[in-house]
């Protein structure tokens, strides 16, 4: 890991995930929604750029950081709600996971929630403990809290951009598909996507003290 500067690996990978990002609005299917959930992407890249020029963050977090903006991405495209994964799967001649579970909603937007608690952790847990001080206790503590703070503020500012921005495709944008609790279960799964990143971070130290 360096400090203080991307490394040009770590360049080429946040190149990278704002090519995808901008690739997936060309022949959009839903086009007065797919920029809406590319913005937040574009901003995150930028902040991450910022980040690791000015404090240094390893290659790992940041490889995890923008697999969870490609997971996003890819949401965003399809507005959550109309990701095709079944026809993709279903094309390989597979069980598509509807049929498997007998799912009647599409739970991409599950996915990615979960993914956002397991793999933002990791840059979390590292920015808190070698920029913030905190104990590698601490620190994986505060990174759970984090997540799920920042889980329920997401769900916050997605509510107003779309009252703001897309206020007759409020349940399109937001992927509620109907369900009145769409909120909470997908903090839920956030949450437990950073307790399972917890789990391993604490597996991990100890077995290097061993």
């Amino acid at each position: 890991m360096t400090r203080g500067r991307l490394t040009a690996g770590q360049i080429r990978i946040l190149i990278a995930a704002a090519l995808f990002a901008a690739a997936s609005i060309w022949n959009s299917p839903y086009p007065a929604l797919t920029p809406l959930q590319t913005i937040p992407t574009f901003v995150t890249l930028a902040m991450l750029a910022f980040a690791g020029h000015r404090w240094g963050v390893s290659t790992a977090s940041l490889a995890c950081l923008c697999l969870f903006l490609a997971l996003h991405t890819i949401g965003g495209r399809y507005i959550y709600s109309f990701v095709p994964y079944d026809a993709w799967i279903a094309s390989l001649g597979l069980t598509t996971p509807s049929e498997l579970f007998g799912w009647e909603r599409n739970h991409y937007d599950r996915l990615v929630h979960f993914a956002f608690g397991l793999l933002w952790f990791p840059v979390l847990r590292e920015l808190l403990n070698r920029i913030g001080g905190l104990s590698p206790r601490w620190s994986i503590y505060v990174a759970v809290e984090a997540v799920l703070a920042a889980s329920a503020a997401y769900e916050i500012f997605e509510w107003w951009l779309t009252l703001v921005m897309a206020p007759g495709n409020a349940d399109a944008y937001n992927g509620q598909q109907g369900d009145m609790w769409d909120a909470q279960r997908d903090m839920a799964l956030a949450f437990g996507g950073a307790l399972i990143a917890a789990a391993i971070a604490v597996l991990a130290g100890k077995r290097a003290r061993t």
